[in-house]
């Protein structure tokens, strides 16, 4: 076998990498962790490995499985990774990563925000000290979902956060509920949000009740308008 025969076989191995990827992501906000992940990430869907885990990505690179799971969440609260929905013949439904919002970027001529403008950031952090665990991924799915689709505003998702937790029901699906709630009737503020609870309080009459004591002086903050 011919020195160039040798080299077709190894050139049909090949992954293709947008050069795009490799001049911005340091504009991007990107790292070289996080670039080297997408590279590997890019490469397991380029094989039909849709949904690697941490664990396989790990053996990939010089991060732990932790340090892999941490930054998946961080590239989905970035909006650089999604996960998605996919019915396969048989209708089964299963998860896959898609890199489609961070190529969208790369190859549009949107610019990035900047992250000093990104309230988003806390929001994730909030979450996370509330619930006392790092968020999974679908969780990060749906808050970015109340932010790029429903459209609403860091303060009005944190004021519901805020809300769950002064009526004891900290979950994702009551914060959703409120949510709609709120949209139904206007609220699109969190001034408008704290004149709803209030009336919304103030028709409760159950001052006795047995509940896990809890300090909620920061959550009662808040709808007196300090936040």
């Amino acid at each position: 076998m011919t020195k160039s025969v040798q080299y077709q076989n190894v050139l049909i191995e090949q992954l293709p990498i947008p050069i795009k990827l490799l001049t911005t992501y340091k504009s991007l906000g990107l790292n070289e962790m996080e670039t080297m992940l997408i590279i590997q990430l890019h490469r397991f869907l380029y094989e039909k490995n849709e949904f690697p885990t941490p664990y396989e990505l790990a053996a990939t690179l010089t991060l732990t499985e932790q340090d892999c799971a941490k930054t998946l969440r961080k590239l989905i609260q970035k909006n650089y990774l999604s996960i998605q929905q996919k019915q396969n013949d048989e209708d089964r439904v299963s998860e896959v990563y898609s890199l489609d919002p961070l190529w969208n970027l790369i190859f549009s001529e949107t610019k990035p925000k900047p992250e000093s403008d990104l309230e988003d950031g806390t929001l994730f952090i909030l979450f996370e000290q509330e619930f006392g665990r790092p968020i999974s991924p679908f969780e990060i799915e749906t808050i970015n979902v109340w932010l790029d689709e429903d459209k609403l505003e860091p303060s009005l998702i944190k004021a519901a956060l805020r809300e769950s937790v002064l009526m004891g029901k900290l979950n994702f699906k009551y914060i959703d509920r409120i949510l709609r709630e709120w949209k139904k009737k206007g609220i699109l503020t969190v001034e408008q949000a704290r004149e709803s609870s209030k009336k919304f309080h103030k028709k409760q009459t159950t001052p006795s009740q047995n509940t896990e004591k809890r300090d909620t002086s920061f959550y009662y903050n808040w709808l007196e308008g300090e936040d």
